[in-house]
């Protein structure tokens, strides 16, 4: 009479680690990289994350005061307008963006981040790293996979209760902006987050 729950109790645990695996393999299929993708292909999704991106500034110009000129004196703005995060057990967040210099499009990029426990559901934020310095710009771009809080501190930027950012934590050498579609998060970090660049010819 006892084996019952226990055969019950196995196909539980069985099923849930299925269903685990299962959303973990749908959330970093986009890390993987697709060596015959052609060339159309290849320019739309460039002009997709282009256009992203440019609209998330927008949202972020409106959202933050100041932030327009903090953008324009940084010395690279890497963005990321969308990065979707799912979990069940095991969390993952994946994205694309690109990296600003002087305003154009440098180069593009993924990051990815796990976690481990219970929360259900999914979001979409938009992350964006400031990068202040020359010095910080270049260590990021020579790195071969580059990880927030490891590679390079991160601060995340403060904002007071008029929307404008301070300008001590703006100042860091590399500084995170969090938002979603209420607008900025305050006080989100993005520790171990892990960036790795993409060759979008």
């Amino acid at each position: 009479m006892q084996t019952q729950p226990t055969q019950q109790t196995q196909k539980f645990r069985s099923l849930t680690s299925a269903v685990a695996l299962a959303l973990v393999s749908i959330a970093f299929a986009g890390c993987t990289t697709t060596g015959t993708t052609d060339q159309a292909s290849t320019a739309s999704s460039r002009s997709a994350i282009d256009a992203n991106v440019q609209a998330t500034l927008s949202k972020f110009y409106t959202s933050v005061t100041g932030s327009r000129e903090m953008v324009s004196k940084a010395a690279g703005v890497l963005v990321f307008p969308s990065v979707v995060g799912a979990s069940f057990v095991v969390g993952a967040d994946y994205g694309k963006g690109s990296m600003l210099i002087n305003g154009k499009p440098d180069s593009y990029y993924s990051t990815s981040s796990g976690s481990i426990g219970f929360q259900a559901g999914a979001q979409s934020k938009a992350v964006i790293y400031l990068f202040n310095t020359k010095e910080s710009l270049e260590k990021f771009r020579s790195s071969k996979g580059w990880t927030a809080g490891v590679d390079a501190t991160v601060a995340v930027a403060a904002v007071g209760a008029n929307g404008s950012v301070d300008t001590q934590s703006a100042g860091q050498p590399v500084v995170s902006f969090v938002m979603t579609n209420g607008g900025l998060e305050a006080g989100v970090s993005v520790s171990g987050s892990k960036i790795t660049k993409l060759e979008i010819n």
